[in-house]
This record gives structure tokens, C-alpha cells and sequence, in this order.
């Protein structure tokens, strides 16, 4: 996948004091735990240029033997977000009805989530992320990704990141079937698999959340 004699350079790095390690740490941790989840989007403008940035920052994750298997389709445009929002309200129509059973609908009342999903209109933009499972050389031989939904989903948390970083709201939907259809209405080839779909924007004025409480370190860290 990369040249064997790939040129190594000297590390870029400044070491910072203990307490500034601990402080920024902290600080990210607080900025972090007020990310939320959000169903209700205000239709106010965002630039495309921090969608842009966005996209740059997801770019920087790693990736296996640097493949970078990622592709990010922005979409702004009202028609095929309209599109976007048939096909997936006509698929989670029949998931919420007939595919998901009483034990998975019964566990999302609480969220207040449905079939409906007004947001895929209502936000300024939708971001479809795809992992590639696959691509060519310039000789035509196939290029291998290695470890392409590892490296996909390590992009897409620092793509959450940047999205709270930059002062807008999110939602991080798997539209179950979905795929293939999203595929072919945004032109991508078949060697690329959506993973995530996700709205992007402002909040609306009266947007609400679930008062949801995270697990605490306890619950989620083991030290050895």
C-alpha cells in the first residue's frame, strides 16, 4: 500500500508540563461531557467552510497502514436531502413496523425517536460517511484496506469531536437497509459502504435532549 522506502522524519513534538497535561485534560473532558445527541435542527445557514474544516479534522485520524478508507459526502442541497429523507423514513417505516421487534422499539420510547425524521430536511447539512473497503493503483491492481471500519470509526469519533469544537449539533444514525440505495443516489461506487449518516447544524430554539447520565470512570476505566 505505501512505497518501501517510505522517507521517516524527525518528530514535530513539544513535551508540556505535568500540570498543563493534567489541566487540558480536564478542560477537554468538561468541554466534551456537553455534547449531546439532537433530533430537533434549526434550518439557519452554516458556513461551508467549517463544514469543510470539519471534514479536514476527521481526515487526520489513522488510519491501517495509512489506506485512509474514508469518504465524506456533504449534502446541502434541499432536493437531495428530501431524497435522503424518503428513502430512509421508507426503511425505518418497515424496521419500526415489522424489522426491529418489541424489545428494540420498546428500549427507543424513551428517546422519543421514530419512523420520522424531520432532521434529515431540517438541518442546513447531512454528512454521509463511507468506508472503502477497497481501491485500485495507478497500474490497476487493487489496493487493500486494511482494517477499514477500525479506521472509519476512529475518523468518525474525531469528526463528532470537531463538530461540538465548532459550535454545532449532531446525530449519529445508522439508517438500517439503507445503504445501497443512499449509495447510488449520491454516486458512489460499490467498493464503498456506508457506515454513518449524520445531520449537522444548529440546534432549534426549542430543541430538548433525554436527561441522560453517562456511566462514571468507575464503570468504565480498569487500571492494572
Amino acid at each position: 500500500a505505501l512505497p518501501w522506502d517510505l522517507e521517516h522524519v524527525p518528530l514535530e513534538f513539544k513535551r508540556l508540563p505535568v500540570e498543563e497535561t493534567i489541566r487540558r485534560s480536564m478542560e477537554f473532558y468538561n468541554f466534551m461531557s456537553t455534547r449531546r445527541t439532537v433530533r430537533f435542527f434549526s434550518s439557519d445557514p452554516v458556513p461551508a467552510d467549517v463544514i469543510r474544516n470539519i471534514i479536514r479534522v476527521a481526515g487526520t485520524a489513522p488510519s491501517g497502514a495509512h489506506t485512509e478508507p474514508w469518504t465524506y459526502v456533504v449534502i446541502s442541497d434541499p432536493e437531495v436531502k428530501k431524497k435522503v429523507r424518503e428513502t430512509v423514513e421508507e426503511e425505518e417505516y418497515t424496521n419500526y413496523i415489522k424489522r426491529m421487534g418489541d424489545q428494540w422499539t420498546t428500549d427507543l420510547k424513551p428517546l422519543k425517536t421514530s419512523w420520522v425524521k424531520e432532521y434529515l430536511t431540517d438541518a442546513p447539512y447531512l454528512i454521509l460517511v463511507f468506508k472503502q473497503l477497497y481501491s485500485y493503483k495507478e497500474d490497476g491492481t487493487k489496493r487493500i484496506h486494511y482494517y477499514n471500519e477500525m479506521s472509519v470509526s476512529l475518523a468518525s469519533g474525531i469528526l463528532i469531536a470537531a463538530i461540538h469544537y465548532a459550535g454545532l449539533v449532531s446525530l449519529t444514525s445508522t439508517p438500517l437497509n439503507c445503504g445501497p440505495a443512499l449509495r447510488t443516489l449520491v454516486g458512489r461506487p460499490v467498493s464503498e459502504k456506508l457506515t454513518l449518516l449524520l445531520p449537522v447544524g444548529y440546534p432549534a430554539n426549542d430543541a430538548t435532549v433525554p436527561d441522560l447520565k453517562r456511566k462514571p470512570l468507575e464503570d468504565i476505566l480498569v487500571e492494572i
